[in-house]
């Protein structure tokens, strides 16, 4: 729909390789997923997903794209994912180490801090700075949280509907009292 009526919309496919335990080629026959934009009637724009400027960059062109009536894009960033798909998942049994290893070595964050650092925009003491900033921030939320008054349960199932369903009411009320 967003191709056929030019939506303003970018959609941004994190290609992180891998659907649970499959590599993306046991997914798809396609070179990549941006190639897929070609048959919804927008432009698809594959990017490195681990290079934060090269992101802000395509990004910013689709948005431009996009605000001038153009129509929507498809970006694909292509990063990879470091740990297991959930807590179940042991991706030691299906992905080769010498990959993984050479995938951690263009981690986006190392890779960005270094770029900042190389620039004079970014030293160690910033970061400390930072990160007791952040762990303030992180303990007063905890404490107000913890301080809260308990929520009521009927939250979980209010505000979905615009007119609740009385069955669901009655079901909730059944299991929750």
């Amino acid at each position: 729909f967003a191709g056929v009526y030019r939506a303003p919309v970018v959609f941004i496919c994190q290609n992180n390789q891998w659907s649970i335990s499959m590599p993306i080629e046991k997914q798809t026959a396609s070179q990549s997923i941006a190639a897929k934009a070609i048959a919804y009637g927008m432009p698809g724009l594959r990017v490195d997903g681990n290079d934060v400027l090269a992101v802000i960059q395509v990004v910013r062109e689709a948005l431009a794209r996009a605000r001038q009536g153009e129509g929507p894009s498809l970006i694909e960033a292509v990063t990879f994912r470091q740990l297991g798909h959930s807590s179940s998942d042991d991706p030691t049994r299906y992905r080769d180490p010498e990959h993984v290893r050479q995938w951690l070595e263009k981690d986006p964050i190392e890779r960005y801090r270094s770029f900042l650092e190389s620039v004079s925009l970014w030293n160690d003491e910033e970061e400390a700075e930072l990160e007791d900033q952040i762990n303030g921030e992180l303990s007063r939320a905890v404490r107000d949280a913890e301080a809260a008054p308990p929520i009521d349960p009927k939250s979980m199932i209010m505000d979905v509907f615009a007119q609740l369903d009385p069955r669901t009411l009655s079901q909730f009320e059944d299991e929750i009292g």
